[in-house]
C-alpha cells in the first residue's frame, strides 16, 4: 500500500506552529515524514508571501528543494482552483511549469479538468483524480480517463463517519461499475474523519494519506508535534492490521 504525507495544504502558519510553508520547510519535512515511513509527498506550494501558488518559479522552488533532500521520491502537487480562480490563467501557470511535479491532484469538481488533465497527459505527469462526489466519479468516465490518471483520490468532505462511509460506498461502486482499475487513495479531507478514513482504507487495502493538510491532531486527539508524527502514528495502524 501507498502511504502519501499531504504536509500543508490551505493551511496558514497560524494554525500550527510545525506547518511547512517555505521550500526549505517543506524539504526538511519532506525528508522527516519519509524516513517516518511515508512513500510519497503532496505538497502546496507557496510565493515568498507565503500565498499558496502556481506560478512555475514557486513551484520549481519547492520541487527542486524536495529532491535534492530526497532523491528518487515522488512528488505531488496541488492543482485547486482556490489557488488561482481564474480558469483559464491556471491553465496558463501550469503550461508554464519548467520543473515538472511527478503527480498532480486534479479536482473533477472544478472546471478545467479536461484542459489539465490532456496537457498532464502530454507532459508524462501523473494524474491524481481528486474524486468528492458520484458526479466526479461519473465525469471520470465520461472524459475516458479511468486507465490514464496515475490513480484515483477519493476526498471525503463530511464530517461524521457513516456520512463519510456511506459517501465512499456510493462512489466506489461508481468506479466498479465503470471498470476503473486504477489504484485507489482513500483519505478524509477534514480533521472531524481524517483518521477514520485512514483506518477505513487501511483495513480495506486501499492507499492512503495523512499530514497536517487533513489534520492538526493525532487519533488521541492531542495536537501532533509535525507531519512526522502523524505519519509514524498512520505506519503503526498499519502495520498493526498487518499491510505494512
Amino acid at each position: 500500500m501507498l502511504l502519501q504525507a499531504c504536509l500543508n495544504g490551505s493551511r496558514t502558519p497560524g494554525e500550527h506552529p510545525a506547518l511547512p510553508i517555505t521550500p526549505q520547510e517543506l524539504a526538511r519535512d519532506a525528508q522527516r515524514v519519509i524516513a517516518a515511513g511515508a512513500h510519497a509527498v503532496h505538497i502546496h506550494p507557496r510565493n515568498p508571501r507565503g500565498e499558496q501558488s502556481l506560478a512555475q518559479e514557486d513551484i520549481a522552488a519547492s520541487l527542486i528543494a524536495i529532491r535534492e533532500r530526497c532523491p528518487g521520491v515522488s512528488v505531488g502537487v496541488s492543482t485547486a482552483l482556490w489557488i488561482e480562480p481564474d480558469v483559464e490563467l491556471r491553465l496558463q501557470q501550469i503550461q508554464a511549469w519548467a520543473v515538472l511535479p511527478d503527480f498532480a491532484s486534479v479536482n473533477f469538481s472544478e472546471p478545467g479538468t479536461a484542459d489539465l488533465c490532456r496537457h498532464f497527459l502530454t507532459c508524462n505527469v501523473g494524474i491524481e483524480a481528486g474524486i468528492w462526489t458520484v458526479e466526479d466519479a461519473h465525469l471520470l468516465l465520461k472524459l475516458g480517463l479511468a486507465d490514464r490518471c496515475l490513480r484515483v483520490l477519493i476526498e471525503l468532505q463530511e464530517q461524521e463517519r457513516e456520512a463519510a462511509e456511506a459517501s465512499a460506498e456510493a462512489i466506489l461502486h461508481c468506479l466498479e461499475k465503470g471498470e476503473v482499475r486504477l489504484p485507489i487513495l482513500l483519505h478524509g479531507d477534514t480533521d472531524a474523519i481524517a483518521w477514520l478514513m485512514l483506518e477505513v482504507a487501511l483495513q480495506r487495502g486501499y492507499d492512503t494519506r495523512i499530514g497536517l493538510e487533513d489534520t492538526l491532531t493525532l487519533p488521541d486527539g492531542r495536537l501532533a508535534k509535525d507531519n512526522a508524527e502523524l505519519v509514524a502514528h498512520a505506519v503503526h495502524k498499519a502495520q498493526q492490521i498487518g499491510v505494512m
